[in-house]
């Protein structure tokens, strides 16, 4: 199998589908001739037309309410929002139109719609850039939204997510696009996790939505994270020394949470770790639904480690994504209570 790297997963993912299904379609700003601006639609347009792979005017609000109609009609539209910090003048599509067209068509209709975008940080751009809004859409019933941390999971995850027949956000950690991020987040993500590259399948295969990875197998405590916050986590049990078991949730919803659970009731601690900042962020909701299940067999509070909530600054990006230190610190800190 090639190795690939997460944006040439992706690629091979939209491409595996663009071929397999005539009803699948690709649109957004910059995806067509420019391929993207980080290039994840590189080569589509050139291999599969324009009326299959196509640009989009600036206007989010019109484009995932044209991925609406499109859906309804019997298509499955792949929209591209160009940076998720940008995605909330499409919001009301989403939640009042997307979420809720199968109930409130009584079954008539649907939204097959897959919603790519790029989230989280990576490239130094603060609060424009670089947010990490998942909380948002975890909240309305009737999105799924799913966010890989590795290339295999990747191309197998968007492939579930355009064939299934709900509504998908597709959230992409821009920070592991490329394997190592260029500049000083290089040196830093090497040292965590080496190189987040990974033999890929090159033909069809699919990643199930809801279930998630045990990617670290332990006994004394549970880590849960998703994203690029997986390869800090590798990076923070081991400076720890705890011999805690890592779970790569992979989508927040649907929530495996029988995993998740099962690992909690075993170890008897847990610590959550993601990038959104730690007010009403998705660990939140985490904690209480672990802490609902798994009362009387945790031996420590739950730990969260997050971003600081405070707004996302440009300049100081690395102070303000939780690195290793921080996990390992709460690690700790849980082994003592």
């Amino acid at each position: 199998m090639p190795t690939m790297n997460m944006i040439q997963a992706l690629n091979s993912a939209l491409d595996v589908m663009l071929e397999r299904d005539p009803d699948v379609l690709l649109f957004g700003e910059d995806i067509g001739y420019f391929g993207g601006v980080f290039r994840v639609t590189d080569g589509l347009q050139a291999k599969h037309g324009k009326t299959r792979c196509f640009d989009t005017p600036i206007a989010e609000g019109g484009i995932i309410g044209a991925a609406i109609g499109m859906g309804a009609y019997g298509l499955r539209p792949v929209a591209e929002i160009q940076f998720v910090d940008y995605i909330l003048p499409a919001y009301d599509q989403l939640v009042s139109e997307a979420a809720r067209l199968r109930y409130r068509s009584g079954g008539e209709f649907w939204a097959p719609i897959t919603v790519r975008s790029p989230y989280g940080g990576g490239i130094f751009g603060g609060q424009t850039h670089s947010q990490s809004p998942e909380a948002l859409f975890a909240h309305v019933v009737g999105l799924k939204t799913v966010i890989p941390s590795n290339p295999y999971d990747a191309k197998g995850l968007l492939i579930s997510s355009i064939e299934d027949d709900d509504p998908v956000i597709f959230m992409e950690p821009k920070r592991i696009y490329n394997g190592p991020f260029n500049g000083r987040h290089d040196e830093q993500l090497k040292s965590w996790a080496g190189d987040p590259t990974a033999e890929v399948p090159e033909g069809h295969y699919t990643v199930p939505l809801g279930k998630a990875a045990i990617v670290r197998e332990g006994k004394e405590a549970t880590v849960l994270a998703y994203g690029t916050m997986v390869h800090v986590a590798k990076a923070g049990i081991e400076d720890s020394g705890v011999d805690a078991e890592l779970i790569d949730l992979r989508s927040i919803v649907p929530l495996d949470i029988e995993t998740i659970t099962a690992s909690v009731a075993r170890t008897g601690r847990c610590v959550i770790l993601h990038e959104a900042t730690r007010f009403a962020g998705f660990g939140g909701e985490l904690s209480a639904l672990i802490q609902e299940r798994c009362f009387w067999a945790l031996k420590a509070p739950i730990a969260r480690v997050a971003g600081w909530d405070t707004p996302y600054p440009h300049a100081f990006e690395l102070d303000y994504l939780p690195g290793p230190g921080r996990l390992a610190a709460a690690l700790l800190k849980v082994m003592e209570d």
